[in-house]
């Protein structure tokens, strides 16, 4: 009997790599199904140039934020997405520099299109794809305290990434597994704590609350201000959220996910350390210690942070503390490659 929902994770979440270059690249994904994608995360292996992210509710071809900046938006974009893949267009240096090597994470959420979401007190725009437990959300806030958003999951996300759009502040990360009223900020490497600027609570179903923090709520709800927000919930065989705690130990924690990764994102809760990043592409083989950093625009390393991606989880292969202190906790987020059984009944096997 299968163990997965999702038979091929490749239609949901790709990475691909690929080289700049003087004129535009088109960007084909590799997965065994086609891709088109909703949400573009891209950044230069191979310099110091900042994280680009776009996706297709706010436009790909005309928006652009910042992972690793508070920046608000501007008015770039990439030149196009195909069915499978997207073209860089030749503008925008974060994404295709001559000689420069990329790479570019992808989800798929609704090709696009989206709904207008009435759950809550502030009428939402979402594109939702259920199937992958993924939605982006668009909304104008009113600056109401206690306000609520509609997400469209049909079921409560366990993990929010929001940013202000029109103004400069952080990108606020809750996730379930964090204390109340804590957050995190992907574009810093601060452990968890409380915001002036609002936060999360009541997390639902169908929506969530906008709460003031000690001051505003510049955050997630300053009054006429433009927001984006990345809702996602683990999905059996395909994604998981959670946390873990370190070890301590080069024979390191291990993390069951019940899929083998391919990428998964860490970052410690309890102790200003960086987040990172590892794929199942950089370098392709176990141990994984191609380093990039979300708070930060250095390129990639070949770092002391290890991991292995394997059938069915993943496990730290070093004592650093990013990853593994002993007795620390951190957040993860993960994708897969493959499920542990997909409806073919074979098991996944390791990176």
């Amino acid at each position: 009997m299968a163990y997965a929902t999702i038979n091929d994770p490749s239609a949901h979440f790709q990475t691909a790599l690929y080289n700049g270059s003087s004129s535009s690249v088109t960007v084909t994904n590799d997965g065994n199904s086609d891709l088109q994608p909703d949400w573009l995360w891209i950044k230069s292996r191979s310099s110091t140039h900042n994280h680009d992210t776009f996706d297709s509710s706010r436009g790909m071809t005309s928006k652009r934020l910042f992972p690793n900046l508070t920046n608000a938006e501007d008015s770039n974009g990439i030149a196009s997405v195909t069915s499978d893949g997207f073209t860089t267009g030749t503008s925008l240096g974060n994404i295709n520099t001559n000689g420069e090597n990329y790479v570019a994470w992808q989800w798929k959420a609704n090709g696009g299109t989206t709904s207008s979401n009435s759950d809550g007190s502030i009428t939402s725009t979402v594109q939702v794809n259920t199937t992958a437990g993924f939605s982006i959300i668009t909304y104008s806030g009113n600056g109401s305290n206690n306000a609520t958003v509609g997400h469209g999951l049909g079921a409560a996300p366990q993990l929010i990434i929001t940013k202000n759009r029109s103004a400069t502040y952080n990108w606020v990360t809750w996730s379930e597994e964090l204390s109340s009223t804590k957050i995190m900020v992907i574009d810093m490497d601060l452990a968890e704590f409380t915001p002036s600027g609002g936060y999360y609570s009541n997390v639902g179903s169908s929506t969530y609350q906008l709460v003031q923090g000690s001051s505003n709520l510049t955050n997630v709800n300053a009054n006429g201000n433009d927001y984006v927000a990345y809702c996602f919930r683990s999905i059996q065989g395909y994604s998981k959220f959670g946390k873990y705690t370190g070890n301590g130990s080069a024979d390191g924690s291990f993390v069951y996910t019940g899929f083998k990764p391919a990428w998964v994102m860490i970052k410690c809760t309890n102790a200003a350390k960086n987040w990172y990043i590892f794929d199942n592409k950089r370098p392709g083989y176990n141990v994984i210690n191609r380093l990039i950093s979300p708070n930060s625009s250095a390129a990639e390393v070949d770092g002391s942070e290890k991991i292995d991606l394997l059938s069915n989880g993943f496990k730290l292969r070093q004592d650093f503390s990013h990853t593994n202190a002993s007795g620390s906790t951190y957040l993860y987020m993960a994708f897969a490659q493959e499920p542990l059984v997909g409806t073919n009944n074979i098991a996944a096997t390791a990176e």
